[in-house]
């Protein structure tokens, strides 16, 4: 137990008692990323988004955990996933053998456990989760829903996930083969009501509306720079390639994260915004210690 109890463990949680924006960040005990993170309530009277950062230590491997939940129809269905997905997922048999089944299984476990646990509410709330788990130089990054992770590769912005939305044509379809229907009502909703077509909660709708993550793992190495996870509060402003130049001069991952919720608050997002952001540091050390922290 030494050796986990000398791994820099921190659990962020999103408490706002008032509306000022929250920020913080930290840095693995092995030297090997850093992490920031910023949210902010906006535009919005209430605050539906909740993220997770934490560094923990599995079978003598430092992992890193990081999550964006973007809640809808309330605060409850992100806060449960904020609270239990990640929990789950250490504990699961195979998350060192088998990191994308148990990545799966977790998602589902916890769909169906708050699913349980919402029996006698009255309304139906949803959320949203973009993850992101390191392990050794494996990254692999989940979603459902439309908050999106973007990494920066050789300078490079990529797309790790893609929006779950509707009028997709393999989620219309597959909507649509389940008994549900998609139309327009604003934008493209799941039975004219909900605008994502993956989502944690949405017990009304739970028969099109699955919790099936799609995962995509990548390789740490040294042309993988940073990572960008974050609600749809950035992502419906700014684009991943102005996401990806606004981070990369910024050196500090707290003050890129900050930075990036600032642009989207200028740009006249109505919506909570939420970004958390991981800086890989195996051959970046030089280049990034030698550059000046830009505020916005």
């Amino acid at each position: 137990m030494g050796y986990l109890n000398s791994v820099l463990s921190q659990s962020s949680s999103k408490v706002h008692v008032d509306d000022a924006p929250v920020s913080g960040g930290g840095l693995s005990q092995n030297g090997k990323f850093s992490y920031g993170y910023a949210s902010s309530l906006g535009k919005r009277s209430s605050m539906e988004d909740f993220y997770e950062t934490r560094i923990d230590g599995v079978n003598g491997e430092v992992v890193g955990l990081f999550g964006v939940f973007d809640g809808h129809g309330g605060a409850r269905a992100a806060e449960y996933v904020k609270q239990n997905l990640f929990s789950n997922l250490i504990k699961h048999p195979k998350f060192i053998s088998d990191t994308k089944s148990a990545i799966a299984d977790a998602y589902s476990h916890t769909d169906s456990e708050f699913l349980k646990s919402e029996n006698n509410q009255n309304r139906d709330a949803g959320s949203t989760a973009s993850t992101a788990i390191l392990v050794g130089d494996r990254l692999l990054v989940a979603n459902v829903g439309d908050s999106r992770a973007v990494i920066c590769r050789g300078g490079n912005a990529i797309a790790a996930t893609r929006d779950h939305k509707p009028d997709q044509t393999d989620e219309r379809r597959r909507i649509e083969e389940a008994g549900g229907f998609v139309m327009w009502a604003g934008t493209w909703r799941v039975g004219g009501v909900l605008a994502v077509s993956r989502a944690f909660g949405d017990r009304l709708l739970k028969q099109f509306v699955v919790a099936d993550p799609e995962i995509q793992e990548e390789k740490v190495d040294d042309t993988l720079e940073f990572l960008i996870l974050a609600s749809d509060g950035l992502w419906d402003v700014v684009t991943n390639e102005e996401a990806v130049s606004m981070t990369k001069p910024i050196s500090d991952p707290e003050e890129a994260a900050k930075r990036l919720m600032q642009e989207a608050h200028q740009r006249g997002s109505g919506d909570n915004t939420t970004v958390v952001i991981v800086r890989f540091l195996a051959g970046h050390d030089e280049e990034s210690s030698n550059t000046t922290i830009r505020s916005g």
